[in-house]
């Protein structure tokens, strides 16, 4: 019994080191550049030799690629469960706004690299990692269309995009008292946004509903 109880402990640690790995790439990465990190600098980060690395990811392109598909993976899991989760549009929304805020504000590293190291990321998985995106933009297009059916489907995904923006601009450029300040008003702000569009398009359908040239 003891060889299979030693395995588990074994791959425990293992899972363990590459997650660590997957953390202090992160912050090396957002600090110094993808080009800017070297093997050595993964592992002394984590207390290992250059070379143990590759015990856990087969080069140094493979580790950006986990982390950039796997928050991307995360994102759109996530998104999907706020929306299955909610009872209306509205609620679900509002969830997905604050679930986007948890991941910029929990992840403002990956943020940086998404910017700036997006082309290092090798071209088969980087197409992965773009239609994973576009799926995730897809989540709040629908919601946003069931808020406001006239939205067209373009102008809905403009907006997904501006609340994007809007969210992942202030987490990895503040520090961490006025970032904690800036949740809050980056919430209100991207409702009052989003919301306000809704009002918008239900104003302009109300004009052109007295209008003798309105399509039909």
């Amino acid at each position: 019994m003891a060889e299979p109880v030693q395995a588990t402990r074994r791959e425990q640690l293992k899972a363990q080191r590459r997650e660590q790995l997957l953390t202090a790439g992160a912050r090396l990465i957002a600090d110094r550049g993808f080009l800017g990190v070297r093997l050595d600098d993964l592992g002394a980060a984590v207390g290992i030799s250059g070379p143990a690395v590759y015990r856990h990811f087969a080069n140094k392109e493979a580790l950006l690629v986990e982390l950039l598909v796997g928050i991307s993976e995360h994102l759109l899991a996530g998104g999907r469960a706020v929306v299955a989760e909610s009872s209306t549009a509205a609620e679900a929304l509002a969830g997905l706004v604050d679930f986007h805020l948890d991941f910029a504000f929990g992840n403002p590293e990956l943020i940086r690299i998404q910017d700036r190291d997006l082309d290092k990321v090798p071209t088969p998985e980087r197409r992965v990692l773009r239609r994973t995106q576009r799926q995730y933009v897809e989540v709040w297009v629908e919601v946003l269309r069931e808020l406001t059916p006239a939205l067209p489907e373009d102008t809905a995904r403009i907006q997904a995009h501006a609340a994007f923006g809007l969210i992942n601009s202030t987490p990895h450029s503040a520090s961490a008292a006025s970032a904690a300040k800036a949740r809050p008003v980056l919430r209100e702000m991207a409702l009052a946004a989003l919301g306000g569009l809704r009002g918008c398009v239900e104003r302009i359908g109300s004009e052109d509903s007295g209008s003798l040239t309105r399509p039909r």
